[in-house]
C-alpha cells in the first residue's frame, strides 16, 4: 500500500503527517513508525501524526514519537496538524480538535498557529525544580547559561533517574538574560530536538511560578525559533494557556508499506 505523507516542521521540531481519514495505516506497526522517523535510512522526523475523522470535532490527532510509541501531547506537532487540516479544508482559521489528553482549540494567523491547552493546576517543586505536566510531562531547571550545556548528556541523565523510570520525563534547561533561552531533551526522541512546544508552555508556568518572570506572555526562544506563551493564573490554577509558533510545511512525499 501507498502512503502519501506530508512533512511539517515548527520551530525546527518536525513530523511526518498522514491523512488516515480512511483509517488504513496501522497504528500497532510500531516499527513502521520508526523506521519512517529514522533520519538515515527513512524520512527523518521527532515523530509521527495521524489525522483521523471525530464525531463531535473537527478531527482527530493521534501522536507517535519516532521511537515508534503512541505518546502524550505534542504542542509543536499539534501545531502542524492544525495547518494540515486547514490545507485539507477540514477547518479554516478556527478549529476544535481531539487529542490524547482531551479536547483543544486552535487559531491560524498567516504561518502562525495557535493552540490553547488544558487548565494546569498541579506544579511539582524538586531541590529547586520543577514538574510540571503541560498535556506531557516535563522537568524545568534553571541555569544561568545553556549555549554549551550538554543537553544530550545532562538531560539523558535526568530522564532516567529512578523517580522518572516508569514514564520517562522531557527535560527542559531554561536561561534568563537578554531573552528566555530554553533547550529541551525529549523522552520517546531520546534527544535534544531544536523546539517542544509543550516545554515551553511548562517553562512559562514554572518561570511565573517561581517568580524570577512576573509577566503572562512569555516569549521563549528555542534553537528552532520563536514560541510564544500566554496565560492566565487564578489562585494557583494556570488557565487560557495558549501557545503560538510558525508552522510549515517542508515538503510532500509517498512510501510504500
Amino acid at each position: 500500500m501507498i502512503f502519501e505523507f506530508y512533512k511539517y516542521q515548527a520551530t525546527g521540531n518536525d513530523f511526518i503527517i498522514i491523512d488516515d481519514r480512511e483509517e488504513l495505516f496501522d497504528i500497532d506497526d510500531s516499527n513502521l513508525i520508526k523506521s519512517l522517523c529514522e533520519r538515515k535510512m527513512g524520512v527523518g522526523a521527532d515523530g509521527l501524526i495521524l489525522l483521523r475523522n471525530h464525531n463531535s470535532y473537527d478531527f482527530e490527532m493521534i501522536y507517535f514519537n519516532s521511537d515508534g510509541n503512541q505518546s502524550t501531547l505534542c504542542g509543536n506537532g499539534a501545531r502542524c496538524i492544525v495547518s494540515f487540516a486547514n490545507i485539507l479544508d477540514i477547518i479554516s482559521s478556527k478549529s476544535t480538535f481531539l487529542a490524547i489528553d482531551g479536547l483543544h482549540q486552535a487559531n491560524i494567523y498567516d504561518k502562525s498557529v495557535s493552540i490553547k491547552f488544558n487548565d494546569i493546576k498541579t506544579i511539582q517543586i524538586d531541590n529547586g525544580n520543577y514538574i510540571v505536566d503541560s498535556g506531557s510531562p516535563h522537568f524545568i531547571t534553571f541555569k544561568d547559561n545553556i549555549e554549551n550545556l550538554d543537553v544530550e548528556s545532562e538531560g539523558r541523565s535526568i530522564r532516567n533517574m529512578d523517580k522518572f523510570s516508569k514514564d520517562g520525563i522531557n527535560v527542559n534547561f531554561v536561561s534568563l538574560g537578554n531573552s528566555i533561552r530554553i533547550r529541551t531533551y525529549e523522552r520517546g526522541v531520546e534527544s535534544e530536538t531544536l523546539s517542544c512546544g509543550t516545554g515551553a508552555v511548562a517553562a512559562s508556568i514554572a518561570l511565573f511560578h517561581s517568580g524570577l518572570f512576573e509577566d503572562n506572555e512569555v516569549d521563549l526562544q528555542t534553537n528552532g525559533g520563536l514560541l510564544s506563551v500566554t496565560f492566565d493564573e487564578f489562585n494557583g490554577v494556570f488557565k487560557n494557556i495558549w501557545l503560538t509558533g510558525e508552522a510549515n510545511l517542508v515538503y510532500i512525499g509517498e512510501f510504500e508499506c
